[in-house]
């Protein structure tokens, strides 16, 4: 396949599946350990308020249902998943996707930790680092472990990328 296509075709499959490997994590832990995944319609919602100049949420789950919510929700996940890929792939350099490296993918996937430590979960009005939640270190404990596992998705996405694309 000509490189120029693999390059642009590569952060979004990578993308893609690192998602899916976070999702499916989340699956493992809601039937295995009955622990809730992260409620993307939630997600949906604070988009959706968005141009409304609604930014910030002194409690998301208070605010009233948007009617696509979820289905935005979703749409937004996987499309941050795809950024997340492009800003990897970026700094790791097209040479990773020759040769994808397992502890550049793990570290990145922990820098990831910062997007709903400092970004959603303030917007949500759950606080810095969910220190307005009933049990803040299980809550970042839980999402650092999702991005990890968001990491380890990149390097088998990326591992797979040469073989699929």
């Amino acid at each position: 396949m000509n490189n120029s296509i693999l390059y642009f075709l590569s952060p979004i499959f990578i993308g893609i599946g690192a998602t899916l490997t976070f999702d499916l994590w989340g699956l493992f832990l809601k039937y295995a350990f009955q622990i809730t995944p992260s409620n993307l319609c939630l997600v949906g919602r604070w988009v959706l308020y968005m141009p409304d100049g609604i930014i910030r949420h002194s409690n998301i789950n208070s605010a009233p249902q948007k009617s696509t919510e979820c289905t935005v929700g979703w749409i937004a996940h996987y499309l941050t998943g795809i950024v997340f890929a492009s800003i990897f792939l970026a700094m790791v350099g097209n040479r990773w996707i020759q040769r994808p490296a397992l502890i550049p993918a793990l570290l990145f996937g922990v820098i990831t930790v910062s997007a709903p430590f400092f970004i959603m979960q303030p917007a949500f009005g759950l606080g810095v680092a969910a220190s307005k939640t009933p049990n803040p270190v299980q809550a970042r404990l839980r999402s650092l472990i999702n991005h990890i596992v968001f990491g380890f998705g990149l390097y088998i996405f990326g591992s797979l990328t040469w073989l699929l694309l």
